[in-house]
């Protein structure tokens, strides 16, 4: 937070050295540095900052004038906020137009739902996952979090001020709101309710990760403490002891935010399960100290170097993301020291640029000088400094640019997004998809002319434009090149044969409602995953009898099922020592149906097509899992003769 240019406001420096902290996170999350893979946290920090920062101006303003000036408060934060963000999205698009690489049509959309502050949600209609990484990511995932704070600007002071209505508090107005506060208290604890509820950890986190509804937590933790540790409040006078506990207390808070970043990650279940809660706290044991006039972690923290960082970490966060994916090689890579160097300095180096020639001077009102002179000199081009000429070709470049590119972006994008989609293919494969001898010594045709496809999340990618945006690369198309006719996907996010999610039919279910139909043709069966998890969490029904259940459902029809595996990294219930145990149940209970296959998935598998989670797969995983299980259905049923595998029930 800059020094404040409002009269009766404190400027707190420790607060810009914990912004420092923040972004310096958040930056190393996206450099991928193993050592911080709960670098991401740096978000949740600010926005429990910047809920207690606003909350603390709007009762400030309330306490001195008994109301609360919606439109100044909205014009000083449109000031604040906008003409950075719109410079850099002109100078993104610009930079991906003429230099590339080509951007998918969610780039665009990205764009607009940036402009107008509703990114997080845009994102979360658009399936786009913060986290898959699959190559490259796109340079405006970050803006998720700037809508949910400017969502928060917008709303929370009508919020405010009906509670400032409604809630009475005790003692008179003394400028303290313990009782408001137990109610902003209540509406985080039910945020955080909710993020649990609607969290699974078979899926993708990026709905609770983006939503407004399940990060509003961490802004409403900080807005409460404001009501009950308001900055114009604190008098420097307290006792040493007091000071000293106070000190104490936000190095403990320091303690918790540094373990949490080393040892938690995306796909930690701890954090969507209370680990965003004690995160907030803990920004809170931080923030009590530091808008303290009177204790000293405020003026460790805000040493000059973090200060500097944190002044300018609006603009920082603003450019660390698109600086990072538009200056890295395409596809999978490693840490380059050199590159990272580079890349922080030249973050650094724009964000500094920002603040001097943008940021600071529309803060103190450049703008409104700017259309007094005109209105005195007039708007002729004659009237014009030197310096404000050359700015005015150039931001007028750059719109054209920009405009040019945002009009021909779907054109190049579907060139672009496959020309990625196989580079990262061979990236991660050293080489093109690999077959196994089998299937490269044997192309023949599958017998199956219908196929349904049940699947959980291990299956979203399979047929989704996102991951995969070339139409040859997805499953329907696979499995058309082996001859099969007709396609049914039936493929659900935390899909399991006996467990039903959010009402959502399981797979028994699906199948019931196929075979009622009439349906006579193939089976695919991609599930597994949350078998070993269930059971693992304590179901009653076993991985054996979970088999028989859908074999006895389909009968005597083909069917192929797809076996499991997770890496180390995956969470209890998917630990690889359950995804083992129901593969043998699989091979076991195949030597009793005679029309049951396994595709041995669990053997061609590559590590680097697995994301973070060691449970889903990034682009190029899902590219090879499509064309091998489409080769698998080939093999196990092929249209001449017997299946090539040594063993009846296991093709490869």
């Amino acid at each position: 937070m800059p020094e404040p240019i409002t009269r009766g406001e404190r400027y707190m420096p420790g607060l810009d050295g914990l912004r420092a902290i923040a972004v310096l996170a958040v930056i190393f999350f996206h450099l991928g540095f193993g050592w911080a893979p709960g670098g991401l946290l740096g978000v949740g920090i600010f926005f429990t900052l910047s809920g207690y920062l606003i909350t603390d101006i709007l009762l400030g303003q309330y306490m001195r004038r008994g109301a609360i000036h919606l439109g100044r408060f909205w014009l000083g934060r449109a000031r604040r906020l906008l003409p950075a963000l719109f410079l850099m999205l002109l100078i993104v698009i610009a930079w991906v137009t003429i230099f590339g690489p080509a951007q998918p049509d969610q780039f665009r959309k990205a764009v607009v739902s940036a402009i107008f502050y509703v990114n997080n949600w845009q994102q979360i209609a658009a399936n786009v996952s913060y986290f898959a990484r699959f190559a490259p990511e796109q340079p405006l995932n970050h803006l998720w979090s700037l809508s949910v704070e400017e969502q928060f600007y917008i709303f929370w002071p009508f919020i405010l001020l009906i509670g400032l209505r409604l809630v009475r508090e005790r003692g008179g107005d003394d400028g303290l709101r313990p009782r408001l506060a137990l109610w902003t208290l209540a509406l985080a604890i039910a945020s955080s309710i909710l993020m649990a509820v609607l969290y699974h950890p078979s899926l993708d986190p990026s709905r609770v990760y983006y939503g407004t509804d399940t990060r509003a937590a961490g802004l409403l933790f900080g807005a409460a403490l404001a009501m009950v540790w308001p900055s114009r409040r604190l008098s420097p006078r307290i006792t040493r002891q007091a000071r000293k506990n106070l000190d104490l207390l936000g190095c403990l808070g320091l303690l918790i935010i540094a373990i949490m970043i080393w040892r938690t990650g995306e796909f930690s279940q701890f954090l969507y399960r209370g680990g965003f809660v004690v995160l907030s706290l803990a920004t809170v044991m931080v923030l009590m100290p530091l808008a303290h006039p009177a204790c000293r972690l405020g003026n460790v923290i805000g040493c000059k170097p973090l200060r500097w960082i944190g002044v300018r970490s609006y603009g920082i966060y603003l450019w660390q993301t698109p600086v990072i994916v538009l200056t890295s090689p395409q596809g999978p890579h490693g840490h380059n020291l050199l590159r990272d160097v580079l890349q922080v300095a030249a973050i650094f180096a724009i964000a500094a640029l920002s603040w001097k020639f943008v940021e600071e001077p529309i803060r103190h009102g450049a703008i409104g000088r700017l259309l007094a002179r005109r209105r005195r000199l007039g708007w002729s081009w004659e009237t014009f400094t030197t310096e404000g000429r050359v700015v005015l070709v150039g931001l007028g470049v750059l719109f054209v640019v920009a405009l040019a590119g945002m009009a021909g972006l779907n054109k190049a994008s579907a060139e672009g997004e496959q020309i990625r989609v196989k580079e990262a293919t061979a990236a991660g494969t050293k080489g093109p998809v690999p077959l196994t001898p089998a299937q490269a010594a044997d192309s023949q045709k599958t017998s199956c002319k219908r196929v349904v496809h049940i699947g959980d999340s291990t299956s979203e990618g399979l047929d989704s434009a996102e991951y995969l945006p070339n139409p040859k690369d997805r499953i329907e198309n696979r499995y058309s090149e082996v001859g099969v006719k007709e396609t049914h996907m039936e493929v659900q996010g935390a899909r399991s044969i006996e467990e039903r999610f959010e009402g959502e039919p399981n797979a028994q279910e699906v199948a019931e409602a196929w075979k009622a139909e009439g349906y006579k043709g193939c089976w695919v069966l991609a599930l597994g995953t949350n078998e070993a998890a269930d059971v693992a969490a304590g179901s009653n029904v076993g991985l054996q009898e979970r088999i028989e259940k859908m074999m006895n459902i389909i009968g005597g029809e083909p069917t192929l099922w797809v076996n499991v595996k997770t890496l180390p990294d995956a969470t209890e219930f998917y630990a690889e020592k359950g995804m083992a145990k129901w593969d043998e149940e699989l091979e076991k209970a195949c030597l009793r149906y005679p029309n049951m296959r396994i595709y041995d998935w669990a053997s061609d598998v590559k590590e680097a097509w697995f994301i973070n989670d060691g449970i889903h797969f990034t682009s190029p995983g899902y590219a090879a899992r499509a064309d091998l299980i489409a080769h698998a259905l080939a093999h196990a049923f092929p249209a001449k003769g017997e299946s090539p595998s040594g063993a009846r029930c296991v093709v490869s």
